[in-house]
């Protein structure tokens, strides 16, 4: 029932859509467009993605987004400190 299978774009029913759904769900990934019609009828269009970017989001995105409230947050305890944190005083 296939057809077009040459060109970018592939043409079938909806019970052969149902039978086959895995096999042209790999031709989309591959790039074709694929429309499904019922009764001469288009229905619906299953097409690839516009674009196939990554949607992770990428280091530095958050850039002014972190307030730091203590500049110093990171800086070694002294010898006060560390024996008052020891005792619970901290």
């Amino acid at each position: 029932m296939a057809k077009l299978e040459k060109t970018q774009q592939i043409e079938v029913n909806v019970a052969y859509f149902r039978q086959n759904l895995q096999r042209l769900l790999k031709e989309v990934e591959k790039g074709k467009t694929i429309r499904i019609s019922r009764y001469q009828k288009t229905v619906a269009v299953v097409s690839p993605p516009d674009s196939q970017e990554d949607r992770r989001p990428k280091f530095g995105t958050g850039k002014g987004r972190v307030r730091i409230v203590d500049p110093h947050w990171a800086d070694p305890m002294t010898d006060d400190e560390v024996d008052a944190f020891l005792e619970g005083r901290y």
